[in-house]
Protein backbone atom coordinates (compact mmCIF):
# COMPACT_ATOMS: atom_id res chain seq x y z
CA UNK A 1 0.00 0.00 0.00
CA UNK A 2 0.93 3.33 -0.56
CA UNK A 3 0.63 6.16 1.44
CA UNK A 4 1.59 9.73 2.09
CA UNK A 5 0.55 11.89 5.09
CA UNK A 6 0.33 16.00 4.09
CA UNK A 7 -0.57 18.49 6.70
CA UNK A 8 -1.48 20.68 3.57
CA UNK A 9 -2.23 20.20 -0.07
CA UNK A 10 0.45 20.67 -2.21
CA UNK A 11 0.28 22.97 -4.46
CA UNK A 12 -0.07 21.63 -8.11
CA UNK A 13 2.54 22.38 -10.97
CA UNK A 14 1.95 24.81 -13.07
CA UNK A 15 3.23 24.68 -17.03
CA UNK A 16 4.76 27.80 -18.60
CA UNK A 17 1.15 28.91 -19.97
CA UNK A 18 -0.40 29.09 -16.66
CA UNK A 19 -2.11 25.98 -16.86
CA UNK A 20 -2.15 22.73 -14.59
CA UNK A 21 0.27 20.11 -15.20
CA UNK A 22 -2.48 17.67 -15.35
CA UNK A 23 -0.20 14.41 -15.93
CA UNK A 24 1.66 15.16 -12.87
CA UNK A 25 -1.65 15.75 -10.73
CA UNK A 26 -4.17 12.83 -12.05
CA UNK A 27 -5.03 9.89 -12.58
CA UNK A 28 -7.20 9.66 -16.34
CA UNK A 29 -9.86 7.14 -16.19
CA UNK A 30 -11.19 6.90 -19.70
CA UNK A 31 -13.81 4.43 -21.33
CA UNK A 32 -11.80 3.79 -24.17
CA UNK A 33 -8.66 4.98 -26.47
CA UNK A 34 -7.00 3.94 -29.67
CA UNK A 35 -3.64 2.76 -29.34
CA UNK A 36 -2.30 5.23 -31.77
CA UNK A 37 -4.00 8.33 -29.97
CA UNK A 38 -4.07 7.67 -25.70
CA UNK A 39 -5.67 10.21 -23.81
CA UNK A 40 -2.25 11.74 -22.92
CA UNK A 41 -2.47 13.21 -26.41
CA UNK A 42 -4.95 15.60 -25.47
CA UNK A 43 -2.63 17.11 -22.60
CA UNK A 44 0.77 17.13 -24.47
CA UNK A 45 0.00 20.65 -25.32
CA UNK A 46 0.68 19.96 -29.00
CA UNK A 47 -1.67 20.75 -31.97
CA UNK A 48 -1.24 17.54 -34.14
CA UNK A 49 -1.86 14.78 -31.81
CA UNK A 50 -5.16 13.55 -30.20
CA UNK A 51 -7.25 11.48 -28.39
CA UNK A 52 -9.29 9.24 -30.23
CA UNK A 53 -11.55 6.68 -28.41
CA UNK A 54 -10.92 3.18 -29.59
CA UNK A 55 -15.06 2.38 -29.54
CA UNK A 56 -17.70 4.24 -31.26
CA UNK A 57 -20.42 5.67 -28.70
CA UNK A 58 -20.34 7.79 -25.65
CA UNK A 59 -17.00 8.06 -24.15
CA UNK A 60 -16.33 9.17 -20.44
CA UNK A 61 -13.17 10.68 -19.50
CA UNK A 62 -12.99 11.27 -15.46
CA UNK A 63 -9.92 13.30 -14.18
CA UNK A 64 -9.26 12.10 -10.11
CA UNK A 65 -6.82 14.96 -8.88
CA UNK A 66 -4.04 13.30 -6.30
CA UNK A 67 -5.15 16.16 -3.87
CA UNK A 68 -8.01 18.50 -4.72
CA UNK A 69 -7.72 21.62 -7.18
CA UNK A 70 -9.59 24.83 -7.24
CA UNK A 71 -10.37 24.93 -10.74
CA UNK A 72 -10.85 28.41 -12.47
CA UNK A 73 -10.85 27.65 -16.29
CA UNK A 74 -11.19 24.89 -18.35
CA UNK A 75 -10.04 25.18 -22.28
CA UNK A 76 -11.24 22.49 -24.99
CA UNK A 77 -10.61 21.41 -28.86
CA UNK A 78 -12.00 19.17 -30.52
CA UNK A 79 -11.07 19.05 -34.15
CA UNK A 80 -13.44 17.01 -37.04
CA UNK A 81 -12.32 17.26 -40.63
CA UNK A 82 -13.94 13.64 -42.28
CA UNK A 83 -17.30 13.62 -41.27
CA UNK A 84 -20.10 15.85 -40.36
CA UNK A 85 -21.87 15.28 -37.25
CA UNK A 86 -23.13 16.93 -34.26
CA UNK A 87 -21.37 16.12 -30.68
CA UNK A 88 -22.70 16.93 -27.61
CA UNK A 89 -20.75 16.75 -24.18
CA UNK A 90 -21.28 18.09 -20.78
CA UNK A 91 -18.88 18.73 -17.96
CA UNK A 92 -18.80 17.79 -14.48
CA UNK A 93 -17.36 18.21 -11.82
CA UNK A 94 -17.07 16.69 -8.09
CA UNK A 95 -15.67 18.38 -5.03
CA UNK A 96 -16.63 15.09 -2.60
CA UNK A 97 -14.19 11.97 -4.22
CA UNK A 98 -16.61 11.16 -7.42
CA UNK A 99 -19.84 10.51 -5.11
CA UNK A 100 -21.60 13.28 -6.32
CA UNK A 101 -20.99 15.69 -9.88
CA UNK A 102 -22.20 19.22 -10.59
CA UNK A 103 -22.81 19.78 -14.24
CA UNK A 104 -20.87 22.77 -15.42
CA UNK A 105 -22.00 22.53 -19.14
CA UNK A 106 -23.79 21.26 -21.66
CA UNK A 107 -23.38 21.80 -25.45
CA UNK A 108 -23.18 20.55 -28.69
CA UNK A 109 -20.78 21.44 -31.93
CA UNK A 110 -21.68 21.02 -35.19
CA UNK A 111 -19.02 20.05 -37.37
CA UNK A 112 -18.69 19.28 -41.43
CA UNK A 113 -15.90 19.11 -43.37
CA UNK A 114 -16.51 21.86 -45.97
CA UNK A 115 -17.75 23.89 -42.82
CA UNK A 116 -16.81 23.94 -40.07
CA UNK A 117 -14.05 21.47 -38.84
CA UNK A 118 -12.85 22.91 -35.38
CA UNK A 119 -13.89 23.68 -31.99
CA UNK A 120 -12.48 26.06 -29.48
CA UNK A 121 -14.13 26.83 -26.13
CA UNK A 122 -13.17 28.06 -23.15
CA UNK A 123 -15.41 27.82 -19.33
CA UNK A 124 -15.41 30.04 -16.98
CA UNK A 125 -15.90 27.75 -13.36
CA UNK A 126 -17.33 29.18 -10.24
CA UNK A 127 -15.32 31.03 -8.05
CA UNK A 128 -13.96 28.35 -5.03
CA UNK A 129 -14.84 25.48 -7.22
CA UNK A 130 -12.37 23.04 -5.71
CA UNK A 131 -12.40 19.57 -7.35
CA UNK A 132 -11.39 16.23 -6.52
CA UNK A 133 -12.70 14.58 -10.14
CA UNK A 134 -13.91 16.56 -13.45
CA UNK A 135 -15.92 14.71 -15.95
CA UNK A 136 -16.01 14.82 -19.16
CA UNK A 137 -18.94 13.24 -21.36
CA UNK A 138 -18.75 12.75 -24.90
CA UNK A 139 -21.54 11.80 -27.44
CA UNK A 140 -19.76 11.73 -30.54
CA UNK A 141 -22.84 11.85 -33.09
CA UNK A 142 -26.46 12.20 -31.60
CA UNK A 143 -27.27 9.41 -34.00
CA UNK A 144 -25.39 7.55 -31.74
CA UNK A 145 -22.55 6.54 -33.86
CA UNK A 146 -18.87 7.76 -34.54
CA UNK A 147 -16.39 7.73 -32.14
CA UNK A 148 -15.23 10.66 -29.97
CA UNK A 149 -12.08 13.10 -29.90
CA UNK A 150 -10.14 15.50 -28.44
CA UNK A 151 -7.51 17.70 -29.44
CA UNK A 152 -6.90 19.60 -26.06
CA UNK A 153 -7.83 19.84 -22.72
CA UNK A 154 -6.25 22.29 -20.63
CA UNK A 155 -7.12 23.25 -17.06
CA UNK A 156 -5.79 26.24 -14.61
Amino acid sequence: MRKRILKDSPPAPLLRSGELDVATIATALVTSEASSHPVENMFDGRPDTRWIAQDSGEQTLILAFDAAQPLHRVALTIEEREASRTQELDLAVSSDGGLTWRELVRQEFNFSPGGATMEREEWRLPPGLLATHLRLRIRPDKSGAGRATVTSLALS
